[in-house]
């Protein structure tokens, strides 16, 4: 089998993670990366010896040995190094969601949509947690039609990354898109139809307050609900609070239809759970028909080595799995451009729901077409 040889641009904490599961695939090779911070450069260093360090991104895309990208910067450079790599090597790219964080660069994404001439994978990997996955795979089927589904998402606040860019709106795009675009995308995915209305409301009332960077506070919320209204006529909320690490389970996925009700439970990151209380939870699955009544529990254990090499319930292995395929050519992206865009939009309509107290009316601009 042929070995690819990865670049990567990035090597934060997801970073990181993603490179420590392509090293799990057979036959990938991290050959270079681009990250300009010594620190995070050194840790990569240890993670990929085999990588050579380029100054630059154009250095890396200058490289003729490169097979495919990864994209883990922070989040308002993705837009202009996709533009940058279309122009210079345009190879098979995974980036990291969200894909924007102004709206003005809407444009470019349809534009790459249309003409680029390499696959573009959008890192959505809640898709890939077996959980999450399990739900996806049964809910619509047993449930009759997914008429109402609720994402709660209870965990820890924001950690510290590079300086400090996910403290402010400005440079993550806000809480609804840096953190939810995954649960607005799961959204779509479960529901099979396009949002139409979204409401929310939303705050900071706990985390960062007392940070100052600058002189300035950081503006990016810590807990909130959307309400999303599908063309369909079904309707999804998000519950999510950071401030909330304390309980067994940091993601719940409720997907109810006429006939039955379809749960998942996913644990926070194994790295965080307390020692002293013995093994994490193990995710899990529950069926709950109407009839005849009996909830039905599935466990679904996740391999240790894979918890061990992120923070994602082994889904940035299996989504690394299926990009392998890709660059490969031997499928097609599962998350396209339209995917990671639409999500945005969502979070960024969110945004503006909850920050001028009204219901927004999602337009036909949402609308892309398809690689």
């Amino acid at each position: 089998m042929t070995v690819l040889n990865y670049g990567m641009i990035g090597c934060g904490m997801m970073g990181q993670e993603h490179i420590k599961n392509i090293k799990l695939l057979e036959n990938t090779r991290i050959a270079a990366i681009f990250e300009p911070d010594p620190s995070m450069a050194t840790i990569a260093k240890k993670l990929a010896p085999e990588a050579e360090f380029e100054p630059s991104i154009e250095a890396l895309l200058g490289r003729k040995d490169l097979d495919c990208l990864v994209i883990v910067s922070p989040n308002f450079l993705h837009a202009q190094q996709l533009k940058l790599i279309a122009s210079l090597n345009p190879l098979p790219i995974l980036v990291e969601k969200p894909l924007i964080t102004n709206p003005s660069d809407a444009t470019l994404i349809q534009e790459l949509s249309k003409n680029y001439p390499k696959p573009i994978w959008v890192a959505m990997e809640y898709r890939y947690m077996p959980p999450v996955a399990k739900l996806i795979s049964q809910a619509n089927a047993l449930s009759g039609g997914v008429k109402l589904l609720t994402i709660k998402e209870h965990r820890f606040p924001f950690l510290e990354k590079i300086n400090d860019w996910n403290r402010f709106n400005e440079n993550s795009g806000g809480t609804f898109v840096e953190k939810c675009c995954h649960f607005f995308d799961l959204m779509r995915l479960i529901m099979k139809s396009e949002p139409v209305r979204i409401m929310a409301s939303a705050g900071q009332a706990n985390n960062h307050l007392e940070e100052k960077y600058n002189g300035r506070t950081p503006d990016i919320w810590d807990n909130g609900y959307v309400i999303v209204d599908f063309a369909s006529g079904s309707r999804a909320m998000l519950e999510l609070c950071m401030f909330a690490e304390g309980s067994n389970y940091q993601e719940e996925i409720s997907a109810v239809g006429v006939e039955c009700k379809v749960e998942c439970f996913v644990p926070g990151p194994s790295r965080f759970w307390p020692t002293h209380l013995g093994p994490s939870p193990t995710p899990k699955v529950i069926v709950s028909p109407r009839a005849p009544k009996g909830p039905k529990v599935l466990e679904i254990p996740v391999d240790t080595k894979l918890l061990q090499a992120g923070d994602h319930n082994g889904s940035t292995y299996y989504q690394h799995q299926k990009f392998q395929q890709v660059v490969l050519g031997n499928q097609k992206p599962e998350v396209t451009l339209k995917d990671g865009l639409i999500a945005v939009q969502m979070g960024m309509a969110a945004q503006e729901a909850a920050s001028q107290s009204r219901i927004i009316e999602l337009s036909t601009s949402m609308k892309t077409k398809d690689q």
